[in-house]
This record gives C-alpha cells, sequence and structure tokens, in this order.
C-alpha cells in the first residue's frame, strides 16, 4: 500500500460543522453546483455513499466505511481503476476554526507506481483546498 497525505488546511468554521458536513454524503447536494460540469459527471449521492464520472479515471464510487465523531470520516472506494482508502481528519483550533487534512491509502501497481503517484498526490492536494473552502454553515448561508 502507498500512502499520500495532503497538507494540513485552516478551515474557518468548528471541527463539529466539518465533521457533521463530511460525514453525510446527502450534503453534497449543497455545493453540487460548484463542481465543474466539464470534469464530474453523473453524481449521484446518500447519506453513505457518491458515485461520480471524472474525467480521465472514470467512474469512482465511495462509501462511508467508518465515522469518528468529530475527528475522522474514512471511505473505502468500491468503484475504482486503484483499490484505495480515503480519510479526512478534523482537529479543533479554536471554537470557531479547525483544520483538516486528508490521506490517502492506494494498492497501486509498482509499474504504473511513478506515473500515478505525482496525479494522486496533486488531486488529493486540490481536494483538501477545496475541503477548506466550503461554507460549513446552514444551507441559507451557503
Amino acid at each position: 500500500m502507498t500512502q499520500f497525505e495532503s497538507s494540513v488546511k485552516q478551515v474557518a468554521h468548528p471541527q463539529e460543522k466539518v465533521f457533521e458536513m463530511l460525514s453525510d454524503l446527502s450534503n453534497l447536494d449543497r455545493v453540487k453546483d460548484r463542481l465543474p460540469e466539464d470534469r464530474f459527471k453523473d453524481l449521484s449521492f446518500d447519506r453513505d455513499s457518491v458515485s461520480i464520472s471524472m474525467d480521465p479515471v472514470g467512474s469512482i464510487t465511495l462509501n462511508v466505511v467508518e465515522r469518528e465523531e468529530p475527528k475522522c470520516v474514512k471511505y473505502e472506494a468500491s468503484q475504482s481503476i486503484i483499490p484505495f482508502t480515503l480519510w479526512i481528519q478534523m482537529l479543533p483550533v479554536t471554537d470557531t476554526t479547525s483544520k483538516l487534512k486528508c490521506t490517502i491509502q492506494a494498492d497501486i501497481n509498482p509499474f504504473i507506481k511513478p506515473m500515478v503517484s505525482g496525479p494522486l498526490q496533486e488531486a488529493l492536494d486540490k481536494m483538501a483546498d477545496a475541503l477548506a473552502m466550503i461554507p460549513y454553515t446552514d444551507g441559507n448561508n451557503v
């Protein structure tokens, strides 16, 4: 297994709000209009899973496999060209701010590892950046 970690990102919302949103994938409904339509297609989700088609990787389905309130949500890919687990860790900084870090552990064939490591790290960093910018407030404030 190969592990990739994003840098730690500051979030302008409390840890509990971040956990609440990221542990219930049906909350994607609040931010789906912010996803670039040319890169993300066929988005479907419920509380415990999300499926999406992305160019050039194809379809990916993620399922929540563990919730450790309020500090970690773990997802596992059930449909992906590369089997992987993703977890998002959240820690409080103050009563109104927190920080997060994303980690992927992937089962990458050693022959393709040099080709996919860079793009996978870049995607993880972009994901962490995006998660840090989400408005984790109630629907009227989105």
